[in-house]
C-alpha cells in the first residue's frame, strides 16, 4: 500500500508538472526565442481553461451560456482556437510596444481577464467557478490511480507532440528569423523581414500553447475558478524557463519539473515543521525561496541548466567541414 501511495503521488506530481511544462514551452517561443516579454501568461492559461470547461462541462442553469457537453478532445481544440484568436487581437494591439511597456500591457490584460472571469457570471459563473468537468478516459477504470496514469499518458503525448513540432519549426528559416529578431530586430528589418508579423506569429503560437495547457489543467482538476489564475502563476513560469534554460525547449521542461518539485517540497516541509496556526504566514517563505533560486541562477548560471543550442545551417556545416 505504501508503494501505491508513492506511485499515486508521483503520477499526480508529474501531471501537475506537465501543465507547467507546456506553458513554459509556450513562453519559451515568445521570450526565449523572440524576446517578447509577455507577462500575461495566467490570462491565456485561463482563456484555455474556461473555453474547455464551457465546451465540455455540464449545464448548471438555463441562463448559463455553456454546458455543451462536447467530447474533451473538442474542448482542447476549442481552447487552442479561442486562445489563438484572443492572442491575435491582443498581440495586434500590444506588440508594437517594447520591453517594459509590453510587459505592463500584457500584465494588465491578464488581470483584466481574471476580473472578467470573476464577474461575468453568465459565462464563467464568477467566483462559484465551473465544476464536474469531465476527465478523458476516466470511464475505462474505477481506480483513481489508473485514471491519473491514463491522463499522464495524454499529457506526455501532448507535450511530446508540441515539443517535436516546435523543434522542427524553430530549426526552419522561420525559427532563425525569430532568433534574429531577438538579437537585433533592426537588422532583421533591414534584411526585408516583416518583424511585426513574425512577432505576432510567435506570440499567437506561444499563447495558444498556454491555452492548451489551461484546458488540460481544467479537465484534470475538474473545477476551475478565478482564483486559479493569479499573477503568481506567471512568475512561476518565468522562473521555470530561466532555471531550465531560456531558448531551449527541453530546458523549459526540465526547469518546470525541477521548480515544481522545489515548490511542492517546500509546501510539504512547511506543513511538517510549522504549526497549523502559522502555516498561512509561513507559506510566504515559498515565494522567498523561489526568488532566492532565481537570483542565484542569474548570478552563477544565467544560461540555465540546459543552455540554448546554437543552430547551424546546412551551408554553415559544409563550411565548417571545409575548414577542418
Amino acid at each position: 500500500m505504501e508503494f501505491l501511495g508513492i506511485l499515486s503521488f508521483l503520477i499526480f506530481f508529474l501531471i501537475q508538472a506537465s501543465f507547467f511544462s507546456l506553458t513554459s514551452i509556450g513562453l519559451n517561443i515568445q521570450w526565449g526565442f523572440t524576446g517578447l516579454f509577455n507577462v500575461g501568461i495566467a490570462g491565456f492559461f485561463a482563456v484555455g481553461a474556461y473555453t474547455s470547461g464551457i465546451m465540455t462541462g455540464p449545464r448548471y442553469a438555463e441562463t448559463w451560456f455553456g454546458g455543451f457537453g462536447l467530447p474533451v478532445p473538442l474542448g482542447f481544440l476549442a481552447a487552442l482556437i479561442v486562445t489563438a484568436i484572443v492572442a491575435t487581437l491582443i498581440g495586434y494591439i500590444t506588440l508594437r510596444l517594447r520591453e517594459d511597456f509590453l510587459a505592463i500591457s500584457t500584465f494588465g490584460i491578464a488581470v483584466s481577464i481574471q476580473l472578467v472571469a470573476n464577474n461575468l457570471d453568465e459565462l464563467t459563473r464568477g467566483p462559484e467557478g465551473l465544476y464536474s468537468l469531465p476527465k478523458p478516459l476516466s470511464e475505462l477504470s474505477e481506480s483513481p490511480l489508473v485514471d491519473n496514469a491514463l491522463y499522464l499518458l495524454i499529457c506526455v503525448a501532448v507535450i511530446g507532440l508540441v515539443y517535436w513540432a516546435f523543434e522542427r519549426i524553430l530549426r526552419s528559416p522561420w525559427g532563425r528569423v525569430l532568433r534574429a529578431i531577438r538579437e537585433d530586430e533592426h537588422a532583421a528589418m533591414a534584411m526585408g523581414k516583416n518583424v511585426f508579423l513574425f512577432r505576432l506569429q510567435a506570440f499567437v503560437l506561444g499563447s495558444a500553447t498556454m491555452g492548451l495547457a489551461g484546458a488540460l489543467y481544467a479537465n484534470f482538476i475538474g473545477f476551475i475558478s478565478p482564483t486559479d489564475f493569479l499573477p503568481i502563476f506567471t512568475i512561476q513560469i518565468f522562473v521555470m524557463v530561466i532555471v531550465g534554460g531560456s531558448g531551449n525547449n527541453l530546458g523549459a521542461i526540465v526547469g518546470s519539473v525541477v521548480m515544481w518539485a522545489v515548490w511542492s517540497a517546500s509546501d510539504s516541509l512547511i506543513a511538517a515543521v510549522v504549526s497549523p496556526d502559522f502555516q498561512t504566514q509561513a507559506a510566504a517563505a515559498r515565494i522567498v525561496l523561489i526568488g532566492l533560486i532565481l537570483v542565484l541562477m542569474l548570478l552563477y548560471r544565467p544560461q540555465g541548466l540546459l543552455p540554448e543550442k546554437h543552430v547551424v545551417s546546412a551551408a554553415g556545416r559544409m563550411k565548417l567541414k571545409g575548414e577542418d
